[in-house]
């Protein structure tokens, strides 16, 4: 797909419509539904838009996005620390929740002691490597009376949970629930499973966000709304109607498992809003506590300030 710097209202295709690129964090999936359904319902067409949809480089959407050539991107409000503050800030703010609560985990096979944190102690666990990581690894485990030096951290970007717990490659991996705990119940293989926010609510943070560059939310404010309406629209329609919702985004991607999005679709149908009213709201105390904690802990270059990277300003109301 092509990538285009499309800031300024003169970016406009042939038929008139404002041109915005959205990029991706990764490959399509029930995260993005609202966005594929926004897409093929025609509400971005409704909002005088013209959409792109585009994967993401490999430096991430936060590089293509505060670089001006996406408008907007998807992220996570862990991996956006780099981004907020310090030598390596980017000109970006999170706009919107695409999930109310952090559905990340640690799941390992059924019945090996892993349900809990201390359970770890003497186990493989597959590591990205990331300080944010394994210092939350690290709570964890020690909040529930373990020693994080007996865990193994093997280094691995798994990319396929089943396989990679039933090769006993590695014994606990972190996931989000929503695709590669849905991934393991369809393909019958019985795991455990604990929640971050479950341990520790401070990990109840924003993931995955979506992210906006500054200088098009100054010069354009009324299109970054027009934008996150329509996109409300769409995930408002998959709330609603999850099956159809699975059907567009099996549609848009067939690549997909279609058993695998029918069934992580159903799960999500009530954690895109969970218990607010306004889709996409971010929490200011819930945001600002997450990052508190990255900065007792010493895990930014620079202290990031109260109120910092985010924005509710754009939502619909």
């Amino acid at each position: 797909m092509s990538l285009c710097a499309c800031q300024g209202n003169e970016k406009k295709d042939t038929k008139g419509k404002e041109k915005i690129t959205f990029v991706l964090d990764w490959t399509p999936n029930t995260n993005h539904t609202g966005l594929y359904v926004a897409e093929e319902q025609g509400y971005f067409d409704e909002a005088g838009l013209d959409v792109e949809i585009v994967q993401p480089p490999e430096d991430g959407a936060e590089a293509l996005v505060g670089a001006g050539k996406a408008q907007f991107g998807v992220s996570f409000q862990d991996t956006m620390a780099p981004a907020v503050a310090g030598e390596g800030k980017l000109p970006v703010t999170a706009v919107a929740a695409l999930i109310q609560h952090n559905t990340s985990g640690i799941v390992s096979r059924k019945g090996e002691g892993m349900e809990r944190p201390k359970g770890l102690e003497g186990k493989k666990y597959a590591t990205w490597d990331a300080p944010i990581e394994k210092a939350m690894l690290k709570n964890v485990v020690e909040q529930d009376g373990g020693n994080f030096d007996k865990v193994e951290l093997i280094p691995s970007t798994v990319t396929d949970e089943v396989s990679a717990l039933k090769s006993k490659s590695a014994d606990a991996i972190w996931i989000f629930y929503a695709w590669a705990g849905i991934a393991t119940k369809v393909a019958g293989l019985e795991t455990d499973y604990f929640a971050f926010k479950d341990i520790n609510p401070v990990f109840d943070y924003y993931t995955p966000v979506v992210i906006a560059n500054n200088e098009f939310l100054k010069e354009e404010p009324d299109t970054a709304k027009a934008f996150l309406n329509a996109l409300k629209k769409g995930y408002e329609f998959a709330i609603e109607n999850p099956d159809d919702a699975a059907d567009i985004l099996c549609k848009a991607a067939p690549e997909l498992d279609e058993e695998l999005v029918a069934a992580s679709q159903e799960y999500l149908a009530d954690r895109y809003k969970a218990e607010v009213e306004r889709w996409g709201y971010i929490d200011p105390d819930r945001w600002n506590a997450f990052y508190q904690w990255l900065n007792e802990n010493k895990l930014t270059e620079e202290e990031i300030p109260k109120d910092a990277g985010f924005s509710n300003d754009y939502l619909p109301q």
